[in-house]
């Protein structure tokens, strides 16, 4: 009995350690199991309370040995038992099920054959420490082979140890979580997804120019607000979040109510909503917002949030904008320009029109479009057959256009233009013809009044024509036929250049081609020719003609022939100017004695002893060279002052003109009178003629002489000057431009205020009888007029007086003398000098020779042709006088050309004048010399001659 006690003790020592071990691995299940595990751990804690408390081994063995097998064989999860070598030395009825042996059966099987070979190596690991004293318990996941296939379990194993505190066993308990880890798989899919589609969303709403909003579904507090915020309202995103309600300011004051209606319209239950507005930047601009917003519900049908987007609209605001207004004002010009937009449909032959088109045929605004019959019938009767022809013509050609006569219905005659665009579907079939239709009948009218006007043009002396911008010939009057010589018939369509213009004359019209084109006339001279070739001076009026699109079409220009009138102004200007010469004849004559003093004195001393002093005869000689310089540039002003130039407008330097008159001046007025010139650098050039314009100081200079009768100072000064458009508003006579203002002033007796106004009237003289005629200031007047230029006077009664010359300013080139360029040699060319003069045959002589050139000399004209003749292939150039006796140069030259055309002729003349200048140009002379001559200006001409 005693030792069966034992027995029970000790069996109860051993089943109070397993009780021990139950109850920690208890304690770690019942935060892995399910509510109903929990239960039983707790039920387990209370029996073993209650074995402790009882002292009953038996009873506490036997209920112990119960609540155990009934915990282990009713869970549903996996108990197992194995010892260190992996063998199962126990299983519950789950362990059993899952993996398909019978309880009894199943003891003694390896437990590492239903495990996944790829956990074994982890599996062993975890036997291994188990059975040292360091580990306890272990948690993990593994696979294991089931009567179902490959499952998923979670393992929690804990170490057994025996009275020693040995382990010996390994029991493992394991809850299949196949559908945990399926669902944990499938959650970890969806997250991906979740987060693929956030990424996607975000790339999204960061890169698009529209701005997306989210707002919370009760207070409607931003959630979310993409960047283009910014960019769009040009505030930071951070300012809405911190200040919700803030957006409302942004938005135009007339549209708030607009905008904020939208938005109560989506909180009271709206699905969705959609407005436009205007909002404020902070730099001032306004832009227009497209803002739709749209609610997001749960699965309970309440909103979860609010969600839109707000798209900057501007562009197509303004686009609409601008449409509306050009529709507007396509309306407006219709009716302005009377002008109607017709649509004709082909296959059901009806017809809309523009509401415009009714007042086209009198009829009111906004009138229907008739019947294609009733149309035919507001056509003109006698037009009816030709419009139909014409509309015909349009459908099998594609477009055309017609015009025809309307009757209105108060029995008035219109005109109408009818154009039309035929319109095809996609095999070809003509479809429909939309057109315009314009009111034409001032046109007509205006066409029948041309028509008459033009019989008109045909009586006007005057040559009218009409030229387009290629320059051919449109319109010839019966004046122009008159005047040129050249039928209408002969020109129409010819180019004006070849019919009215000789070589050489192209350039006059650069100046008023460019000046009618930007303001639309012109008015001056040209020089043209007849169909004779007799060359005439007309006066010119230019006007640019337009065509119904306000484009330049084609010029009118008016000619008047002034070839009469220009010759008797040039003779009144050559009377005026002879009476300025006789003005200064007596300084003229006491300069030339002046000049010819010296020269005859050296002459004389060069034929006695002083010869034979070399240094002295260089003196002499050089005294003698300026001498004669300077009296024969005296003869040349005066020549030219005289006789006049050839009248052609050249570009001109204004510091040469003057100085050229101031020279005169000095050598021909009183010595008490001075002479002081300012004339600074970049002083503007000129166009106009030399000789007139010298003519116009010289009349001034002549008239301040007269005004210091006691002697004083004259002073001349220029200066560039920019007239702008106030200037012209105060002066009639300037235009906008540049002018070189030209100033002669004295300190005289000046002019008395009540005859200033009179002073360019002509014949109006204050001086005594016979000195003076009164026409020196008119004509004045008149040149500086037709330079385009003005004067200004201004005056003090013993103060003095000054006239300020107007001259246009031009472009120009720098001009080089001469004398500048070095003497260039010949290249044994033979050179046919022609002179009367002995002295001038002997000088030409001596300079050629000298510069490697070889010489003919003939005395006159006919000694001329008979060298040429003898020597016509060695003789290169001929240097021939104009006057000379028996044979005159001009005669001469004549009868070399018909010997030879190509033979090179330089014409010499002491007498500037214009008919010697005239008569050289018609007997094709290349080049002009005038007497006197220096040998730099013979050499230089000769050598441009040759080599150019």
């Amino acid at each position: 009995m005693m030792q069966v006690n034992q027995e029970l003790q000790q069996a109860l020592e051993e089943l109070q350690v397993v009780k021990e071990k139950l109850h920690q691995a208890y304690e770690e299940l019942e935060q892995r199991v399910t509510e109903r595990t929990a239960e039983l751990v707790m039920s387990n804690v209370l029996l073993q309370q209650e074995i402790i408390e009882r002292q009953s081994a038996e009873t506490a063995l036997r209920q112990s040995e119960n609540l155990y097998r009934q915990l282990v064989e009713s869970q549903t999860d996996i108990i197992i038992r194995i010892d260190l070598q992996g063998q199962i030395t126990f299983a519950n009825v789950a362990a059993c099920q899952t993996f398909g042996w019978k309880q009894d059966e199943f003891r003694g099987q390896s437990f590492l054959q239903f495990l996944h070979p790829d956990d074994l190596p982890q599996v062993m690991e975890s036997i291994t420490a188990l059975g040292s004293s360091y580990y306890t318990l272990t948690s993990c996941e593994r696979c294991a082979l089931t009567v179902n296939g490959l499952r998923y379990f979670q393992w929690n194993a804990i170490a057994i140890q025996n009275d020693k505190g040995e382990v010996v066993e390994i029991q493992q308990v394991g809850r299949d979580i196949t559908e945990q880890q399926a669902a944990l798989h499938d959650r970890q899919l969806a997250e991906a997804a979740l987060r693929q589609s956030e990424e996607k969303f975000r790339t999204f709403s960061e890169n698009t120019h529209a701005m997306i909003w989210i707002g919370s579904a009760d207070s409607f507090y931003p959630l979310y607000i993409s960047p283009a915020y910014e960019k769009i309202w040009g505030r930071s995103s951070q300012g809405l979040f911190e200040q919700p309600t803030s957006w409302v300011d942004t938005v135009h004051p007339d549209d708030r109510d607009r905008a904020t209606q939208s938005i109560e319209q989506l909180l009271s239950g709206s699905q969705s909503i959609s407005a436009e507005y205007r909002i404020l930047r902070p730099d001032g601009s306004i832009r227009w917002i497209w803002n739709r917003g749209f609610a997001v519900y749960d699965e309970q049908g309440k909103v979860s949030y609010y969600g839109g987007i707000a798209e900057d609209i501007t562009e197509r605001k303004l686009a609409e904008e601008s449409l509306r207004e050009s529709e507007a004002r396509l309306s407006l010009a219709t009716e302005a320009v009377q002008i109607g937009i017709w649509d004709r449909n082909l296959i059901a032959n009806t017809c809309v029109w523009s509401a415009s088109m009714g007042l086209l045929y009198g009829l009111p605004s906004n009138t229907l479009c008739p019947t294609v019959e009733d149309y035919f019938n507001l056509i003109h009767p006698a037009d009816r057959e030709s419009v139909a022809a014409s509309i015909a013509r349009m459908i099998e050609e594609g477009k055309g256009s017609t015009e025809y006569r309307i009757v209105w219905p108060d029995g008035s005659l219109h005109w109408l233009n009818c154009k039309g665009q035929v319109y095809y579907n996609e095999v070809g079939q003509p479809i429909r013809i939309i057109g315009t239709n314009r009111d034409i009948t001032e046109r007509k009218l205006a066409e029948q009044k041309i028509s008459e006007q033009a019989a008109l043009l045909d009586i006007a002396t005057d040559a009218i024509l009409v030229r387009d911008f290629q320059s051919q010939i449109l319109f010839w009057n019966k004046g122009a036929e008159r005047m040129y010589g050249w039928l209408s018939t002969e020109v129409i369509g010819k180019d004006l250049h070849e019919i009215l213009y000789p070589d050489g004359t192209h350039q006059q019209l650069k100046e008023p081609l460019k000046s009618v084109i930007e303001s639309g006339s012109w008015q001056g001279e040209l020089h043209k020719v007849t169909k004779s070739g007799q060359k005439i001076i007309v006066e010119s009026r230019w006007t640019l003609m337009r065509d119904s699109a306000g484009d330049p079409k084609s010029i009118l220009t008016v000619d008047t022939d002034i070839t009469q009138k220009k010759q008797l102004e040039e003779q009144f200007f050559r009377t005026q100017r002879l009476e300025s010469l006789g003005t200064l004849a007596g300084g003229i004559a006491h300069d030339l004695n002046n000049i010819l003093t010296p020269i005859l004195a050296a002459a004389q001393l060069l034929q006695g002893k002083c010869f034979q002093d070399e240094e002295l005869s260089r003196q002499l000689l050089t005294l003698i060279e300026s001498n004669a310089k300077r009296g024969a540039a005296l003869v040349k002003q005066v020549l030219s002052f005289a006789r006049g130039y050839k009248g052609e407008p050249t570009i001109i330097q204004v510091q040469y003109l003057i100085s050229e008159i101031i020279q005169i001046a000095k050598q021909t007025f009183p010595k008490s009178i001075e002479f002081s010139t300012v004339i600074p650098e970049g002083i503007w050039a000129i166009a106009g003629d030399t000789t007139q314009l010298h003519q116009v100081l010289m009349n001034l200079l002549v008239n301040a002489r007269d005004a210091l009768p006691d002697g004083g100072n004259i002073n001349i000064s220029v200066e560039n000057k920019f007239i702008d458009e106030a200037y012209t508003r105060m002066n009639l006579d300037a235009k906008v431009g540049h002018y070189i203002v030209i100033t002669v002033a004295d300190n005289g007796i000046g002019i008395p205020p009540e005859i200033l106004d009179r002073i360019f009237e002509p014949f109006f003289t204050t001086k005594e009888v016979n000195t003076g005629t009164g026409l020196g200031l008119s004509t004045v007047l008149g040149i500086m007029r037709s330079h385009d230029g003005f004067i200004k006077v201004s005056s003090n009664v013993g103060r003095g007086s000054k006239f300020d010359l107007f001259l246009p300013a031009v472009e120009a080139t720098p001009v080089f003398k001469i004398e500048d360029l070095d003497v260039l040699p010949g290249q044994g060319e033979l050179i046919l000098v022609v002179d009367d003069e002995a002295q001038i045959r002997e000088i030409a002589t001596i300079i050629l020779e000298n510069h490697n050139y070889k010489i003919l000399t003939a005395s006159n004209g006919i000694e001329a042709i008979a060298l040429y003749a003898q020597h016509k292939h060695q003789i290169n150039a001929v240097l021939m006088d104009l006057m000379m006796p028996e044979m005159d140069g001009i005669t001469a030259i004549r009868t070399l050309r018909k010997m030879s055309n190509q033979l090179q002729i330089i014409a010499c003349s002491g007498l500037n004048s214009m008919d010697v200048f005239t008569q050289a140009a018609d007997v094709n002379v290349q080049v002009i010399l005038s007497k006197p001559y220096t040998a730099r200006e013979l050499l230089n001409t000769l050598h441009h001659l040759f080599r150019g």
